[in-house]
């Protein structure tokens, strides 16, 4: 077996600037011990949350995890050099050679157990770290949680769903989120990273060539004919000058695009594919396309890749090449990725992250993944937490449940607990593990009532019920509003951490704010780097969902 590489710590550029790292543990088992790390302290976060030339603006929430009100506190914190406040709100302020002291007026001294308190500050700045340099609350030094919190942002929901990158700004979850991965890139026969317009292999257009006007933009400035990046590209790009802590990646592959990562994989195609996604995407150098691309005109956007391969040495996607030595195949492209983007980092001066999607099938895991070998090469793995079950089985079920529901007839059941122990078992350690989360539901037509009476594990005689987009799926933002409507009831499983909704004849399963909280709150405890979700286009408005993992993480909301 090949001697693993020890790979430096990566640095979470995260919104939140935090300043204690809390003890990950190394098995899910120890979920009780881990709760005990991040409870009964005082932390304080610093969320830079709007940005313009010379000027930003921050907000800093101290929450009270003890079991006692908070009273009289005080937070002292220094800046970097460059960054300076220049006008407090909800707090009084006094600089110091030594940076500043913050305290609350009257009515926010004393903060019950279990709550926090927000105020902030329009700061001016020279250059772009804003984060603290210290902080003490008290006198004693600040807590936080260097939790990633990880959303995918997909190429057809703005172009054909009219989600876009400014609509993140809008609903809250842009300042929430550590990391942000693009959904899909595409890869040839030779399993080399390319553009196409082609139908069904790929949308160049929406990527970089779409004209935003003013109103959808991200900065409020419309795009002009003569933009070498435009679209999605540069929607992304103005998005990261606005929160300059997020970190973007582009994800390839995925369900539909996993066609040629096999090929990819191959001895005499491996290092020839990976510099043809490090040019396209980090380096920036796109094709030509309506007086868009050229060497360099998406520099800067992507901070990193994100291998999503469904699945190696596994049939996913009707068509797929699959090998039987994908699996070595597999490990020897993901360090040939890790090589080719140290020396990018040697050469730019600055860090690049790999990331994967990873399966919640232990039967996928071992055809595919030498988990051992590849987890020091990753800066973090999202694990698979839903898609359990669906419409393809003639029984209604949870597609994504925190532990195996009391009762469930399945003959090999999964949850979080099982398929996270998993990979614990086969070398990952939990901080290489980033949860995900579903923002959509499944769902069944012809439901009987079942063994309970509530539809959950009943004969679906009508197959997959009617969905917005695709049948038997529907996002969040629909399912929402189902309660109460054309007879559905909400049903929920506390222990599971999942719910459902049923009306006597269909059955959606679907993750609400207090399901993702839950989910979130379960991986925080078993000591996870933070939850991934599927995919920000589903949540609605409000973010609800992302402020349900913003608020179980890091006390926000």
């Amino acid at each position: 077996m090949p001697t693993p590489r020890l790979r430096r710590p990566a640095r979470l550029c995260a919104a939140a600037a935090v300043l204690l790292v809390v003890p990950l543990l190394s098995a899910v088992q120890a979920a009780t011990a881990a709760a005990d790390t991040v409870s009964g302290k005082v932390t304080v976060t610093h969320v830079e949350n709007a940005r313009w030339p010379g000027d930003y603006q921050a907000e800093i929430t101290v929450a009270n995890g003890t079991g006692a009100p908070l009273r009289d506190w005080t937070v002292e914190f220094s800046l970097p050099d460059g960054a300076q406040v220049d006008r407090m709100w909800n707090a009084d302020l006094r600089e110091s050679r030594d940076g500043y002291t913050a305290t609350p007026p009257s009515w926010g001294a004393a903060i019950p157990a279990g709550e926090s308190y927000t105020f902030g500050y329009n700061g001016r700045r020279s250059g772009r770290d804003t984060d603290f340099t210290a902080c003490t609350v008290n006198g004693d030094p600040c807590s936080g949680h260097d939790y990633r919190q990880v959303g995918y942002f997909t190429q057809w929901g703005a172009a054909d769903r009219g989600f876009h990158v400014e609509d993140l700004v809008e609903s809250g979850q842009a300042q929430r989120l550590t990391h942000l991965n693009y959904a899909f890139a595409n890869l040839d026969e030779n399993g080399r990273c390319f553009m196409s317009d082609e139908e069904g292999r790929g949308d160049a257009y929406a990527d970089y060539g779409r004209a935003y006007s003013a109103e959808e933009s991200v900065d409020g400035v419309a795009d002009t004919p003569k933009q070498r990046l435009r679209g999605s590209f540069n929607q992304l790009r103005e998005l990261k000058e606005r929160f300059p802590g997020l970190r973007v990646s582009i994800a390839i592959g995925g369900w539909a695009w996993s066609d040629h990562f096999s090929d990819a994989a191959l001895p005499e195609n491996r290092e020839a594919a990976v510099k043809s996604c490090i040019d396209m995407f980090l380096r920036g150098d796109l094709p030509k396309l309506d007086g868009a691309g050229g060497k360099g005109a998406a520099a800067g956007v992507f901070d990193g890749i994100d291998l999503d391969w469904e699945w190696p040495a596994t049939p996913g996607e009707p068509g797929n090449v699959v090998r039987p030595e994908d699996k070595e195949n597999f490990t020897a492209l993901v360090r040939e990725f890790r090589d080719q983007l140290d020396a990018l980092e040697r050469e730019k001066g600055r860090e690049f992250d790999l990331t994967a999607f990873v399966p919640a099938s232990t039967a996928a895991i071992d055809a595919g993944y030498e988990v051992d070998e590849l987890a020091d090469e990753f800066t973090f793995m999202n694990v698979q937490g839903y898609d359990f079950t669906g419409a393809w089985s003639p029984t209604t079920g949870h597609q994504s449940n925190v532990r195996v529901p009391e009762g469930d007839p399945a003959g090999t059941p999964r949850s979080y607990e099982t398929v996270v122990q998993a990979y614990l078992e086969r070398g990952a350690e939990p901080e290489k593990l980033v949860m995900g989360v579903p923002f959509y539901g499944r769902g069944w037509s012809g439901v009987e009532p079942g063994p309970r009476g509530d539809g959950l594990w009943a004969e679906a005689s009508g197959g997959a019920a009617d969905g917005t987009w695709e049948p038997g799926f529907n996002d969040y933002k629909v399912l929402k509003d189902y309660a109460g409507e054309d007879g559905f009831r909400l049903h929920r499983d506390e222990h599971a951490g999942t719910a459902w909704l049923y009306n006597g004849t269909e059955f959606w399963n679907f993750d609400d704010p207090a399901a993702i909280a839950q989910k979130a709150a379960w991986a925080r405890e078993a000591g996870l780097s933070g939850v991934m979700a599927w995919s920000l286009d589903g949540d609605d408005a409000g973010g609800s969902l992302v402020r349900a993992i913003d608020g179980e993480l890091n006390g926000r909301g």
